[in-house]
């Protein structure tokens, strides 16, 4: 059936999947073989990612009214939160190079002819509800705080978030429920969609194989996850415009984690 198949996969007994214990270094190793990708053809890896920038700079400039100011922040960062699933065509350019296939960019589009592309949706419409329940939980914090007028200008809001008690409890608190959120997709997707591109498992053992490998390494998953948020910080600054090459480099990254952290098939 396929609602069945997208639970447990292709097969009728679910495939459970053996994960590795890692060290920080292999994060380094896996970083630096993303890098590698990506100097293989950049050009084409660069026209993947402009869809990213091109949307950061789209919420930026329509957060500029005032009534949606308070969100600006929430909907750029918040974007991260479905960076995992934007990035699968990467991992598909990953995994073809691995094979020696052709890589040329229009195979980054191969995604869906993928068998296990039902579970991909399932686990992407999973990241699109977390991203909206921290768009809801941010909004609903920042009203507490401020009440549901909108801000004067833009000035004015920047003036109250820095100069003000509640502006600070909002950075700071704000800053620790965004952590919450994050760590709940690093968690449940850190292998997931490379998983499901490579084996079609179904979505159910793909996020449980997620957690798995998160309870297994904690503080390599958590340096991860700082490594990831640094770089997109870093990528932001320049009008997002960084974030063409950074986006590709962790997505073709997080293909090599995930052979790091799993078993091959057939290997005990």
């Amino acid at each position: 059936m396929a609602t069945f198949h997208v639970i447990a996969g292709a097969n009728e007994a679910q495939e459970h999947i053996r994960v590795r214990k890692i060290s920080v270094s292999d994060l380094f190793d896996a970083l630096r073989q993303g890098i590698d990708d990506f100097m293989v053809k950049p050009s084409h890896l660069v026209f993947l990612c402009l869809i990213y920038p091109i949307v950061g700079v789209f919420l930026a400039a329509w957060t500029s009214g005032n009534n949606a100011l308070p969100l600006m922040f929430p909907l750029v960062s918040g974007f991260a939160l479905i960076g995992p699933f934007a990035a699968i065509g990467l991992y598909e350019i990953s995994r073809r190079r691995e094979l020696g296939m052709d890589t040329s960019w229009r195979h980054a589009f191969d995604v869906r002819k993928s068998p296990a592309l039902p579970s991909i949706a399932a686990v992407g419409g999973m990241l699109f509800v977390i991203f909206l329940a921290w768009l809801l939980t941010a909004q609903a914090f920042y009203e507490n705080l401020f009440g549901r007028i909108p801000p004067e200008s833009v000035s004015a809001f920047i003036h109250e978030i820095y100069s003000t008690e509640r502006g600070w409890t909002l950075i700071i608190v704000g800053h620790a429920i965004g952590f919450v959120f994050a760590l709940l997709v690093l968690c449940t997707t850190v292998i997931a969609f490379p998983l499901l591109l490579d084996r079609d498992v179904g979505a159910y053992e793909a996020v449980h194989a997620s957690v798995r490998a998160f309870l297994a390494n904690p503080i390599p998953m958590v340096v991860w996850g700082i490594m990831v948020t640094v770089g997109l910080m870093l990528g932001s600054l320049p009008l997002f415009a960084g974030l063409a090459v950074v986006l590709p480099v962790f997505g073709h990254a997080t293909w090599h984690l995930y052979r790091k952290l799993v078993e091959p098939v057939g290997q005990a």
